[in-house]
């Protein structure tokens, strides 16, 4: 496949590319998305988690074209995101015991999202850095950061609203 003529029949300049790294894009993309659909169903009085999703929406587009362009990830976005994480455990630390169910009202089910789409983006690092590019590892640990992240902060939201977590035991790896 290859793009014609048309700009508007293009939706990104390597939609077409065959390699793991066009993919990697895609998802980063859909990560920033949930972020910012998270972001904005956020309910007013939790203003602390609003301005840490305003801040880390961004650094999901520096993931994003850090590996075809520049670096845009530094060790103290990590720095900052490691203790805005720390932070929100010591909220839920009772919570913290089990998996659970992705559960909840919005936002919800955005931040699962979002943790789901940075595990990809994850995954597909392990492709690209397969396929023979070099992965700074910076970027896998921001990923990693932003899914812990995530699921901590859908803990604290439901917390804060007095909704319990449903717990998963599975059956697969049980005791």
């Amino acid at each position: 496949m290859k793009p014609g003529r048309n700009r508007d029949e293009l939706c990104y300049p390597f939609i077409y590319e065959t390699s793991n790294l066009c993919d990697f894009e895609v998802v980063t993309d859909e990560l920033c998305g949930h972020i910012g659909a998270a972001y904005s169903l956020l309910p007013p009085d939790m203003p602390d988690i609003a301005a840490d999703l305003d801040r880390v929406q961004p650094l999901a587009f520096h993931v994003n074209g850090s590996i075809r362009g520049r670096l845009a990830i530094e060790e103290g976005d990590l720095a900052w995101l490691q203790e805005r994480l720390h932070h929100y455990h010591e909220e839920v630390r009772d919570r913290l015991e089990s998996f659970v169910l992705p559960r909840g009202i919005q936002p919800i089910p955005q931040l699962h999202h979002a943790r789901s789409a940075a595990k990809k983006a994850v995954r597909l690092m392990v492709r690209i850095e397969q396929e023979g590019k070099d992965i700074p590892m910076v970027l896998p640990r921001m990923c990693n950061l932003m899914c812990n992240f995530f699921f901590v902060l859908t803990l604290v939201i439901n917390k804060r609203r007095g909704i319990d977590e449903i717990p998963f035991v599975s059956k697969s790896y049980g005791r």
